[in-house]
């Protein structure tokens, strides 16, 4: 029953290598062990922090994301709105020049249908004109084939014609 209750000898010695261990650890591994345990305190802190610095970073990066997102957005609406704008323009300058061609075309027309119709009705006044003539000719050579009705339409034409 020696070994359960130990004697005082016993726990003398027990407690005098325990306190020359307890001293060389302290003195030598204590501090290499505890600078250790601190290297990776500090390193799993720094770690901490600059995983917490990289999701600020992408949340930034995300947030600048979108900006530039919107922004290109923004562009490509202004460019769309613009390249509508232009189109619409030129289709209203064509209409516009179409329109002025029609009616210049329908003046042309319109002066070239009237230039014919006068060259027309001066070319039936000329007709009838000369059918006139060849009619009233005709006309006159029966008539005044007499002397005496010769002298009777003279008469009759003089007392027509008025002097000023």
């Amino acid at each position: 029953m020696g070994l359960v209750t130990p004697d005082y000898g016993l726990l003398f010695w027990m407690l005098l290598t325990f306190s020359i261990v307890l001293f060389i650890l302290k003195k030598f591994a204590w501090k290499p062990i505890l600078s250790s345990l601190k290297e990776r305190e500090d390193s799993i802190e720094e770690a901490l922090k600059s995983a917490e610095k990289a999701r600020e970073e992408m949340a930034n990066m995300q947030a600048s994301n979108e900006k530039i997102l919107a922004a290109a957005r923004h562009e490509r609406e202004a460019m769309l709105k613009e390249a509508r704008d232009i189109r619409q323009k030129m289709i209203d300058e064509a209409k516009a020049k179409a329109s002025s061609e029609a009616n210049k075309m329908i003046e042309m027309a319109k002066s070239a249908i009237e230039n014919e119709k006068a060259a027309a009705i001066e070319d039936m006044k000329n007709s009838i004109a000369n059918i006139s003539v060849q009619i009233a000719e005709k006309i006159l050579k029966k008539e005044l084939s007499d002397p005496k009705q010769q002298q009777e339409l003279m008469d009759k034409y003089l007392k027509n014609i008025k002097l000023n």
